[in-house]
């Protein structure tokens, strides 16, 4: 096991490409998961462009010149094997699927083992060279850690060992500031409203056209004053490229008139995002089954508990880890649309004060501190002693 000689830390290195400036919950999630390793050992990263100044100052970088998921994985290539052997990890670290294979050779060249975290879309993607190079580096990982227990199966479904397997859920900030619900209603001539409040990037899995279509009309016949929110845009720097999702929603719209009871509103800085969640009367997650995709978490129905406010879904994917039956909101067989709008109605028909805390509850068990000392217990678990990684360099071969 390497160490630094000033601090005597254990070294690990992180392969990723889900930092900031990039945006998203992967993103979010890869600078908590660097901030906090960086804590307890000597952290190098090679990560994407401008990535520095977002980590703790002590983390060494090596920054890729794009963050083009192609580009950045060549480039990757080849700095994570010079840096493995420079510096000699005692762990390799791989955010994603994507960064699989790039920590597998650089844990080979520095006879250490990886772990790698997994998300649901690198579980089913179904593209030939990716099931073909990323999987095995995926199932040959000493630790695979899925953010959801429906990622723990699909890694199991694709030949991840169960002993290898571990079930992490990703973290969430708790600690929200007050804000303007009220004037949240008031900017966007929501006063009066039922709201109604879909929150995450323009993705077919969404289900956006489908609710407008299947259930908002049975939900305006029911009460005109119905109306959805859509807060998000479309990933340009996603992995998955999705055309036409948004064309997709305005046609939803035009075929169903109910452009009065939709406000698109786009990507909206954090402050407008958490008055929205707080001015909301109910979260809608109309999660569909998509070939290729999956909902490998809904880290989004986590953060509408953390600010108080009730969750209805679609039971499928990774949804269920994320919101707690009863207790943050309701789940609905996938697909049962006559359910769906069943549910929302009572959700906000029988709304009471009480809901709010249970929410709040709920998220509590999903801090930031619950997921910090769960994936470091993991990265230790997962390092071995000094002597056994010399006796066991030539496992990776296999």
């Amino acid at each position: 096991m390497t160490h630094d000689r000033g601090t005597r830390k254990a070294h690990i290195l992180v392969v990723t490409r889900n930092l900031p400036p990039l945006t998203g919950g992967m993103e979010r999630l890869g600078q908590h998961l660097v901030g906090a390793l960086a804590e307890q050992y000597a952290v190098d990263v090679v990560g994407p462009p401008g990535a520095a100044p977002y980590l703790p100052a002590a983390v060494r970088v090596c920054s890729c010149r794009s963050a083009a998921a192609a580009a950045f994985l060549l480039e990757a290539a080849w700095h994570a094997p010079r840096c493995a052997l420079r510096r000699r990890p005692a762990l390799v670290l791989a955010t994603s699927g994507l960064t699989a294979p790039l920590a597998r050779t650089a844990a080979l060249l520095a006879r250490a083992p990886y772990l790698v975290c997994v998300h649901g879309l690198d579980l089913v993607t179904r593209h030939p060279l990716y099931r073909g190079l990323f999987l095995p580096a995926i199932r040959r990982a000493d630790c695979v850690v899925a953010n959801s227990h429906n990622s723990a199966r699909l890694a199991g479904a694709v030949g991840v060992a169960p002993g290898r397997l571990r079930v992490v859920h990703p973290g969430v900030d708790t600690d929200v500031p007050a804000v303007d619900a009220a004037g949240f209603r008031r900017r966007h001539g929501l006063d009066g409203a039922r709201v109604l409040l879909a929150v995450g990037r323009y993705a077919a899995r969404k289900g956006l056209p489908e609710f407008i279509e299947r259930a908002l009309p049975a939900l305006v016949a029911a009460d005109p004053r119905y109306v959805l929110v859509v807060i998000g845009d479309t990933a340009r720097q996603s992995v998955r490229r999705e055309g036409g999702v948004h064309d997709r929603i305005e046609a939803a719209i035009e075929r169903t008139g109910l452009a009065s009871h939709v406000r698109l509103l786009g990507a909206l800085p954090d402050a407008e995002l958490a008055a929205a969640y707080s001015g909301a009367d109910v979260h809608v997650f109309p999660v569909i089954p998509v070939a290729g995709d999956v909902e490998g978490f809904g880290m989004v129905a986590v953060e509408a508990a953390a600010h108080g406010l009730w969750t209805v879904a679609f039971d499928e994917g990774g949804v269920a880890d994320a919101v707690i039956e009863g207790e943050s909101g309701a789940l609905v067989p996938s697909g049962d649309y006559a359910a769906l709008v069943a549910t929302i109605r009572a959700a906000i028909d029988s709304a009471l004060p009480r809901r709010a805390a249970g929410c709040r509850r709920v998220a509590a068990g999903f801090a930031w501190p619950r997921y910090t000392a769960e994936m470091l217990a993991t990265v230790a678990a997962t390092m071995r002693p000094p002597a056994a990684a010399s006796d066991e360099g030539n496992e990776h071969a296999r």
